[in-house]
C-alpha cells in the first residue's frame, strides 16, 4: 500500500457513486493523489533549503514577514519566496487571493511531505491564522484582492487590536471610539496585550460606532496601517524577560470608510468568528520534537533502552500520549472548519486542553534539565531558553481569552450545564 493511500484512508470524503462508475472514479482519485504526493515530494526535495528542515528554536527564528522583516538568512528568505509563489503559504486559499487552491486532500499531503523532511512552515502570520479566514467569509472583493495577496507571500505583517485595559475578558466593554467624519472615522482610544504591534505593519480592530444600545451591538471591525498619523506602540514587559505584547495608543487617527469589514456596528460576528480561528491557532503550538526525544537525550537510558528514572518515564509517557490525543482532535477540527462547519465553542476547548499540554511539556522539560533550567543567561543554556520558554508559557492560560472564560464556555455550551 503507498503513502498516499494510507493518507486517504484517514481524509478522504467517499462520494456517491453506483456499479463500475465507483470502482473507474475510486482509481482515478486515487491516481490523482498519487500522482500529487509524488509531484509535491519532488518538488520539496528540490526546493526546500537544508537549513529550513530544522525546527525553530526562538521566536526570532520564525519567518514573520512585512515591510519592516529581516530575514536571518538567505535559505529563509528562499523558501518563502518559493512556497509564496506556489501559494503553498495557504495551500487551500482561492488561487485569485494567493493562495494553492488545494483540496482538503491536497493540503493534507503537503502538510505531511512537510512533516516528513521536517520542513519549517515558510511563514509564520496572524494575517493567515486570524484575520485571512475572517476576510474570505465577511470581506468584499475589492478587500479580499487589496490583502489576501499581501498576506499570502509576507508582505504585510498583521496585529490584532481586541483586549482593551477595562475591557479583556469582557472583550464586548471595549470602549475605543470611532467618530464619523463622512468619508472617515477618527478613532481614540488603547488597546493592551497587542502581540508584536511594535513590529506589524497593519492592525485589524474593534471600534466602538454606536453607544446607545446594547454592548455587543455598535461594534465595528475596521483595517489600518500602523504607520498612520496618531498610532503609537509601547512594549510591555513579561517575567520571562521578553516583550512580545504591547501597549498600542490611537489619538485622532484617521481611518478611511473602505476599511470597514461586513457592516457597520455589527463587527461584533466578525470578532467571534475570528476568535475561533485564534484560540484554535494557539492552541495549535506545532510539530515539537517529541519529549521523551529531549529527555533521553539529557538523561541517557538504561540497559533496557528506557529513561533511568521510573517516576518522570511515567510524566512523559502520560504527556506523549496527551499530547498525540490532542493533535487527533485538532486535525478533527481542522477539517470540519476547512469542510465549512462551525466549530464554534468548540475552540474553547481546544485552547484550554492545547494550554493545559504545552504548559504541561514545559514544566516538564524543565524538570528533565535540572538545575540547567535554571541558568538565566550565558552561551551554555542560550540566554536561559528554558526558564524563559517556561515563564512565557504562564501567559498561555490569558492570550486568547482566559481559561476560567474558556471553562465557562464549555460547560454553558458544549456541557448544558446551568448558568
Amino acid at each position: 500500500m503507498t503513502d498516499v493511500t494510507l493518507e486517504t484512508e484517514l481524509i478522504f470524503e467517499w462520494p456517491v457513486f453506483s456499479g463500475t462508475q465507483f470502482g473507474s472514479e475510486w482509481e482515478r482519485v486515487m491516481t490523482d493523489l498519487e500522482t500529487f504526493q509524488s509531484e509535491t515530494r519532488a518538488w520539496l526535495e528540490e526546493n526546500c533549503p537544508m537549513s529550513m528542515r530544522t525546527p525553530v528554536s526562538i521566536d526570532d527564528d520564525a519567518c514573520w514577514g512585512g515591510r519592516n522583516f529581516r530575514f536571518s538568512s538567505e535559505d529563509q528568505k528562499l523558501w518563502l519566496e518559493r512556497m509564496a509563489a506556489r501559494g503553498w503559504t495557504v495551500p487551500s486559499w482561492p488561487k485569485e487571493y494567493g493562495g494553492g487552491g488545494l483540496s482538503k486532500e491536497e493540503t493534507k499531503i503537503l502538510a505531511s511531505e512537510m512533516r516528513r523532511i521536517k520542513a519549517r512552515s515558510p511563514l509564520t502570520s496572524f494575517g493567515i491564522w486570524m484575520l485571512g479566514p475572517a476576510l474570505l467569509k465577511f470581506g468584499n472583493e475589492e478587500q479580499k484582492l487589496e490583502h489576501l495577496p499581501k498576506i499570502a507571500r509576507g508582505e504585510i505583517r498583521w496585529c490584532q487590536g481586541y483586549s482593551e485595559p477595562n475591557a479583556g475578558s469582557d472583550l464586548a466593554s471595549l470602549a475605543t471610539k470611532a467618530e464619523d467624519e463622512g468619508d472617515h472615522w477618527v478613532v481614540n482610544g488603547q488597546k493592551v496585550w497587542t502581540s508584536y504591534a511594535d513590529k506589524a505593519d497593519w492592525i485589524f480592530c474593534l471600534v466602538r460606532t454606536d453607544n446607545t444600545g446594547a454592548k455587543h451591538h455598535g461594534i465595528s471591525f475596521v483595517l489600518f496601517d500602523m504607520e498612520s498619523e496618531g498610532v503609537s506602540t509601547k512594549p510591555i514587559k513579561l517575567i520571562s524577560g521578553n516583550s512580545p505584547f504591547c501597549e498600542t495608543f490611537f489619538d485622532d487617527v484617521k481611518v478611511p470608510k473602505t476599511n470597514l469589514v461586513g457592516e457597520q456596528d455589527k463587527g461584533w460576528t466578525i470578532a467571534k468568528y475570528l476568535l475561533t480561528h485564534e484560540r484554535t491557532g494557539i492552541s495549535d503550538m506545532g510539530m515539537p520534537t517529541p519529549l521523551n526525544m529531549l529527555a533521553k537525550d539529557k538523561l541517557g537510558t538504561d540497559d533496557d533502552g528506557k529513561l533511568p528514572e521510573a517516576m518522570l518515564r511515567h510524566q512523559v509517557a502520560e504527556h506523549e500520549i496527551d499530547a498525540a490525543s490532542f493533535v487527533f482532535t485538532l486535525e478533527r477540527a481542522k477539517d470540519q472548519a476547512k469542510a465549512g462547519g462551525d466549530i464554534g465553542a468548540f475552540s474553547s476547548m481546544l485552547k484550554y486542553y492545547g494550554t493545559e499540554i504545552n504548559k504541561d511539556r514545559h514544566e516538564l522539560i524543565v524538570k528533565v534539565n535540572g538545575s540547567d533550567a535554571l541558568e538565566w543567561e550565558g552561551q551554555y543554556s542560550n540566554d536561559g531558553e528554558i526558564a524563559r520558554n517556561w515563564l512565557r508559557t504562564k501567559a498561555n492560560s490569558i492570550e486568547g481569552g482566559t481559561s476560567e472564560v474558556q471553562l465557562n464556555i464549555i460547560s454553558k455550551r458544549i456541557l448544558d450545564l446551568p448558568a
